[in-house]
């Protein structure tokens, strides 16, 4: 492993505000420390101007996130193993019973508390600008991130960069920045070296695993590239310049989508996929040093939701405690301390889209009941056909036998403001405590309760 390269860019700098990975470290970070997340705000560059005509707001956005992304030039000064230690040093030097990396997803940031573990991403995602740029221009999106690719590879030979140009969960953001999701193909020095020091004596290491796939462009080495994402809601056709959805998504962020053109791509893992050199790394470093490696391949995020609020309730009724509390927390709005204090049963929303509020519908449906529903939707900040609208979000609180509530602050100006992180925070300290705080969970039951519910549902524990 090479040494960090004097004059990197710090990953705090690196990695995009409000992307999953950010927020996942610095949630389970404080829950591991005894803390909550009252600190996190609004990622920077997303635009408050809830009043303000769409034009407008968009405009603002594209000037925000341009403030806030990196220059084309600042590509080729990203260190990726400064990025793996700004990660890893969030994390208290302790002990741990056994370690959990992956793709990120709330439920993982749930499961690693409740186990009392770190959770490390396999990845990173990194906004760079894109003067000229076209939110109707694949193509064009394509050439200027095959270049920027080529500098970032330069240092740093151990990613793979996946390419995204999504206008669906972007909008107009599209065409003023590249979003690139950076996959290592290798355990980084810096999550070696906390292996290392802070695992106990034989504890396992899981490898959480993005199952879900999408056309890929393979660009050149190093770099792959696709149109949408299975996060924007949509499907692959969505995309087809054909399509009636289409032009609803590029018509809401400004374009009237003459240069869209299809780019054929086979399908691969889509842009939180682990790499498979990454995989064998974590393989080959348990082998060699004792400690077993299990991989958890998730077909959907739903179902690692819906599997971890299960296990959190059977945790609580162990302990004595009555498990009928439930929060539904959405993209960035989760605050794993508060949670646990509460003694509250999480379910994670990927994101706003109806296809993520499906999921919890589905399965709270057929769940036992919960005699209170907290809802906390996330705005995406844009507007989108493939968007949950309020009425869907408040059938999942009307669940509540006793108590069902939509957080008002968060339906305000839905789906086109934003919503600090801190919210979740707010919400749940208004909860009841339910003291003391269960002991923590073992990593051999929660395998084995994953594996277990999992299997019938696609969910993979190996």
């Amino acid at each position: 492993m090479r040494a960090g390269r004097a004059g990197g860019l710090i990953g705090d700098r690196v990695v995009a505000a409000g992307s999953a990975a950010r927020t996942l470290v610095a949630a389970t970070a404080r829950a591991l420390c005894g803390t909550d997340c009252a600190d996190l705000g609004h990622p920077r560059g997303i635009s408050r101007l809830s009043g303000a005509p769409e034009p407008v707001r968009r405009a603002a956005a594209a000037r925000a996130a341009g403030r806030v992304a990196l220059t084309v030039g600042q590509a080729a000064e990203v260190d990726a193993d400064q990025v793996a230690r700004w990660f890893a040093d969030q994390y208290p030097r302790r002990r741990y019973p056994g370690m959990l990396l992956g793709s990120p997803h709330g439920a993982a940031a749930h499961l690693a508390v409740a186990l009392g573990i770190p959770w490390l991403p396999t990845g990173f995602e990194l906004s760079v600008h894109w003067p000229q740029g076209a939110v109707d221009g694949p193509q064009a999106a394509l050439d200027h991130g095959a270049a920027l690719a080529a500098r970032l590879l330069v240092g740093n030979p151990e990613l793979h960069v996946r390419q995204v140009h999504c206008p669906a969960s972007r909008g107009a953001l599209a065409g003023a920045t590249v979003a690139l999701a950076a996959r290592w193909r290798w355990l980084p020095a810096a999550y070696l070296q906390l292996l290392a020091e802070c695992l106990e004596p034989g504890a396992p290491v899981l490898l959480l695993s993005d199952a879900r796939t999408w056309p890929v462009v393979d660009s050149a080495p190093g770099h792959s590239f696709q149109v949408g994402s299975p996060r924007s809601g949509l499907d692959p056709v969505d995309f087809h310049p054909d399509s009636p959805v289409l032009r609803q998504v590029l018509h809401a962020a400004g374009s009237d989508g003459a240069r869209w053109r299809a780019l054929a791509g086979a399908p691969r893992p889509a842009e939180h996929g682990v790499e498979p050199d990454f995989e064998q790394s974590v393989r080959d470093w348990g082998s060699v040093h004792r400690h077993p490696s299990h991989r958890v391949l998730v077909p959907e995020p739903a179902v690692l939701s819906a599997l971890t609020a299960d296990l959190y309730r059977h945790w609580l009724r162990a302990a004595g405690k009555t498990g009928n509390r439930l929060i539904v927390e959405c993209g960035r709005l989760l605050d794993p301390w508060q949670v646990v204090r509460a003694g509250m049963v999480p379910y994670w929303c990927e994101n706003a889209t109806r296809r993520s509020v499906e999921g919890v519908e589905w399965w709270l449906a057929g769940s036992e009941p919960f005699s209170s529903v907290d809802v906390l939707p996330e705005p995406p900040g844009l507007r989108s056909p493939a968007v949950a609208g309020l009425p869907q979000w408040l059938a999942v609180a009307g669940f509540g036998r006793r108590r069902r509530v939509l957080d008002r602050s968060a339906a305000r100006g839905y789906p086109v403001t934003s919503v600090p992180t801190r919210r979740a925070t707010e919400v749940l300290r208004a909860q009841s405590y339910d003291l003391p705080t269960p002991s923590a969970m073992t990593v051999t039951a929660a395998l084995a309760a994953l594996r277990d519910g999992g299997s019938p549902q696609g969910l993979l524990v190996s």
